[in-house]
């Protein structure tokens, strides 16, 4: 199999505008992401895929790879989708699986990365795989900015959601897990997912894999062994460089 990490990052946040390019122990966000990510065994490449300047220029400044895309993409997914083709068409290869990690992301393990991959090399029927995290707290849980999942029985996602679910009103409550950005899709599969209809509870939702659910595809959820917290607002980019200068952070 060949596989690689694209990275997609742009500048306009609506609510945190500038982010990928945002501080965090001397280094932008985007080059923890980028560098963390580079260091999984399974990846053939990883390359960071904007629209804009900013980010490209630091990028390569650190000898990273970066495809420049349209600026008038609304999902990650249809920025990475169209990166790999760039990069097809420049590499003159064909890649089986793209591994999609927002750049919003910089406690990335490398192992993560291979965690998340690893039932596709198994399972040829899995088109795609989310991690799966644990919520660590209530604030957590009921923080829109947490996208939480629900499972079946055998592992795939039956809902994901920015409100509290599951219920919180019973006094045994199963694991409550979390949506990590880091998905791997099978490439063909990718393709055609950008080529589907948005559906409507992926807009009143605002998470892309409903898009998956709703046309009636499963995604297979992963649990992660690590701990990992997204970067959406400032209070979560302190509380990111609070952990990540923690000694046993790895």
């Amino acid at each position: 199999m060949k596989i690689i990490a694209i990275i997609p990052a742009r500048m306009g946040s609506s609510r945190f505008p500038g982010k990928p390019l945002a501080n965090i122990l001397g280094k932008p966000m985007i080059g923890h992401v980028y560098e963390r990510v580079s260091k999984a065994s399974q990846l053939a490449m990883t390359i960071v895929a904007t629209c804009d300047r900013e980010i490209a220029d630091y990028i390569e400044s650190i000898g990273g790879q970066v495809v420049m895309t349209s600026d008038t993409h609304e999902r990650a997914s249809d920025r990475c989708a169209e990166a790999v083709k760039k990069m097809e068409l420049k590499e003159g290869t064909r890649y089986d699986i793209v591994v999609m990690v927002q750049g919003d992301e910089p406690m990335t393990h490398p192992d993560m990365i291979n965690e998340a991959v690893t039932p596709m090399l198994s399972d040829e029927s899995i088109e795609i795989t989310n991690l799966l995290g644990n919520i660590e707290s209530r604030e957590e849980f009921e923080d829109r900015n947490c996208i939480k999942v629900v499972r079946d029985l055998a592992g795939n996602a039956l809902y994901f959601s920015r409100e509290p679910i599951p219920t919180r009103f019973k006094t045994t409550m199963p694991p409550m897990g979390k949506q990590v950005c880091i998905i791997p899709f099978r490439r063909d599969f990718l393709t055609e997912y950008t080529a589907l209809a948005p559906t409507p509870l992926e807009m009143v939702e605002s998470i892309d894999m409903m898009r998956v659910l709703e046309h009636g595809r499963r995604v297979r959820m992963v649990p992660t062994k690590y701990r990992t917290q997204a970067v959406d607002t400032e209070s979560d980019l302190r509380l990111v460089e609070e952990l990540m200068s923690k000694p046993d952070f790895e």
